[in-house]
């Protein structure tokens, strides 16, 4: 690549190499103010002497390097997967994706960390399994240097061979609930399970269906399981699931055929959430923790299960890093650390 040094009192008439940057923390700004190709006037030259620009540079690449716009443009449509969108232009040499739907982000780790191993590139994105909203920004591209060798870009795309990001939509419409608990049945208590819980499944397009109120008793529980699963895709059951002798919930399902991938599991709060399948259909046994804190492991599983994404013993067990909740007194969740893997 060659440079030629042009003082800034001589650069009229010259054109803008790439983006030029104005950052103005009084101002609250941060962004472009010159834009690539952009012709240099007389009354441009007290802004750029502003940002710090008292030298053009122009600049003549060599037969085999790209510049970095070019290369984000060639690199961007391998990246991205499927409910995955991005711009169609660079702003500072930088290429922003995007979910086109509500769903659950998706990344091939294995192969973000390779492509990043590329001094040249950055490719950062949010964490795995993140729900995300239409239109929220989940990753970016932008090679660091100005410009870098056209077999930088080859090797990059040989990464990229598979998409690196996508999003899953949502599959689940129908859920039902179960609420266990002898107090519950006899009025003695107000059940809180069906309002959090439609609450939370509201997020995510899900409509509660069903609700019944049960006994501590295996056949009632079963019996109840066997009348909601017909007419749900996913069956929430509350209560009755901690250590006590008379917590028979789990036993019930398990006897009504539910498979667990595991009874319980590492994050806190809510231990003894436990997932598992009856047939096709999703059952999740929730413990009274997830309806006192804002977020607990349902609220790490919850759009995985929505989702229908496929969740291994293995997996569950690797939650146990980053598992355990900070209690914040303000609780920004799913911003935070909490059940990022």
């Amino acid at each position: 690549m060659k440079k030629v040094k042009i003082p800034i009192e001589k650069a009229i008439g010259e054109k803008i190499p790439h983006d030029f940057t104005k950052i103005s923390p009084k101002e609250g700004f941060k962004g472009v103010a010159f834009k690539k190709g952009h012709v240099i006037t007389k009354n441009d030259i007290p802004l750029l002497r502003q940002i710090g620009k008292n030298y053009i540079y122009k600049i003549e690449l060599d037969d085999n390097e790209i510049h970095e716009d070019d290369f984000a443009i060639s690199i961007a449509p391998h990246l991205a997967g499927k409910n995955i969108v991005f711009d169609d232009k660079p702003q500072e040499g930088k290429i922003t994706f995007r979910s086109s739907i509500d769903g659950l982000f998706k990344l091939n780790k294995k192969c973000i960390i390779k492509l990043n191993l590329i001094e040249q590139t950055s490719f950062p994105t949010i964490h795995d399994n993140f729900p995300v909203s239409k239109n929220q920004q989940v990753a970016a591209f932008r090679i660091i240097p100005l410009a870098a060798k056209k077999s930088i870009l080859e090797k990059a795309i040989k990464i990229a061979e598979k998409p690196l990001i996508w999003v899953e939509e949502y599959k689940i419409k129908k859920a039902a609930l179960i609420s266990t608990g002898n107090e519950l049945y006899d009025g003695l208590v107000e059940d809180l399970f069906k309002p959090k819980m439609q609450q939370k499944l509201k997020k995510f397009g899900v409509e509660v269906v069903e609700h019944r109120i049960v006994k501590d008793d295996i056949v009632m529980i079963k019996d109840a399981f066997f009348e909601v699963v017909k007419k749900s895709e996913i069956v929430f059951i509350s209560g009755g699931s901690s250590v006590d002798p008379d917590d028979v919930t789990k036993y019930a399902l398990k006897r009504a055929g539910v498979k667990f991938i595991r009874e319980g599991n590492p994050i806190q709060p809510a231990n003894n959430l436990s997932i598992g399948y009856f047939g096709e259909k999703t059952v999740c046994v929730v413990p009274a923790g997830a309806l006192f804190y804002k977020a607990s492991a349902l609220d790490i599983f919850l759009p995985r299960l929505i989702a229908k994404d496929k969740i291994t013993k293995k997996e569950i067990a690797s939650y146990a890093i980053g598992g355990l909740c900070h209690f914040c007194k303000v609780c920004v969740y799913p911003v935070c650390p909490f059940g990022k893997v």
